[in-house]
């Protein structure tokens, strides 16, 4: 059967979290809608991480590396590597985070 799930019925304000094993799906992700200045502490995954960068500017650090990510870009992290973000401009960062799994497995290193 079909589900129809709002984000404003997700757990979550500036990141509406969507666990897959929730609602009979096999992938989790965040939408995130973060404020200048607002972003993640330092934390890895045992897979893959996909960003999905649709409006703004996100500063990332990828294990010894910061980039800057800006609207219509995707970056994936590999499996295990350290990395955080921050909303580095002046508007709200509008993002979805895709993880490929049906449950979030998160190591927070901070």
């Amino acid at each position: 059967m079909t589900q129809i799930t709002q984000f404003t019925d997700l757990p979550g304000t500036t990141a509406h979290r969507f666990d897959g094993h929730q609602h009979g799906a096999s992938v989790s992700v965040f939408i995130n809608h973060n404020p200048p200045g607002n972003g993640t502490d330092l934390h890895r995954h045992p897979y893959d991480e996909t960003f999905i960068v649709q409006d703004g500017e996100a500063t990332f650090t990828i294990a010894d590396e910061t980039i800057v990510v800006r609207g219509g870009e995707i970056v994936v992290v590999p499996a295990g590597v350290p990395h955080k973000f921050i909303n580095s401009g002046n508007q709200p960062l509008q993002k979805i985070s895709i993880h490929p799994v049906p449950t979030m497995q998160t190591e927070w290193l901070n």
